[in-house]
């Protein structure tokens, strides 16, 4: 079991995730996960004691990679220019691409499933999804104040909310995208977002939106030929 303990492990999150975004989690039971896993029930309580524990589990990893492609999005985006506005504008276009290459509807989130079913958890577990939701509003608000610093909105936001707004524009093109079966839901929403701070802020509201290839393009033009 030690051996393949990891793989195994996966294998349980993996199946019990998917359920849960096509069923929910109360529909969702030790039995089915241990079916479609393909497992015993003997490897599944070997990784988990209970249901609970595994959607703890389960929140925790998705928190996880949640935060660490934020944070790298934006670190590549910081890389490609010096500008706040063209950071989060090539932040969205990010996600706006990795949305694009779907080619299946998105499947749901996690944390809304859990949200939607909130009397079957405890707090640990929902504060999982509390504090995700607090990082992504703290590190989008810090670059909003940064942009509204440089370039003051055509008309008066709040800073929080329009850092929210993401989230909020986020969480409704998944519904969008798995109820009209569209996989190009969530990027076209992705794309009205960015659009929106672009309107908001930018000083010339019809210059081409930045966009990541844009930017590198432009880098490589400044490098000196046969540097």
């Amino acid at each position: 079991m030690a051996r393949n303990g990891a793989v195994t492990r996966k294998s349980i999150m993996d199946a019990a995730q998917a359920l849960i975004l096509e069923t929910g989690f109360s529909a969702t039971s030790v039995d089915t996960v241990i079916a479609r896993a393909g497992i015993t029930k003997g490897a599944f309580f070997y990784h988990f004691r209970t249901k609970a524990d595994l959607a703890e589990a389960l929140v925790e990893r998705d928190a996880a990679e949640d935060l660490h492609l934020l944070e790298e999005h934006l670190t590549q985006a910081e890389a490609l220019t010096d500008d706040p506005l063209e950071q989060l504008l090539v932040c969205m276009d990010f996600y706006e691409q990795k949305m694009e290459a779907l080619v299946t509807p998105y499947p749901g989130c996690l944390y809304a499933s859990f949200i939607y079913e909130a009397q079957l958890f405890d707090d640990r577990t929902l504060g999982i999804v509390r504090r995700v939701f607090s990082v992504w509003r703290v590190r989008l608000t810090e670059k909003l104040k940064r942009i509204m610093e440089r370039y003051p909105p055509r008309i008066p936001v709040s800073v929080e909310t329009l850092a929210d707004m993401n989230l909020a524009i986020a969480e409704g093109a998944f519904i969008l995208s798995k109820v009209n079966h569209d996989p190009k839901a969530v990027a076209a929403q992705y794309r009205h977002y960015r659009n929106y701070l672009h309107l908001l802020f930018a000083p010339d509201p019809k210059a081409p939106l930045p966009s990541a290839a844009r930017l590198q393009e432009t880098k490589l033009d400044a490098v000196p030929a046969g540097s």
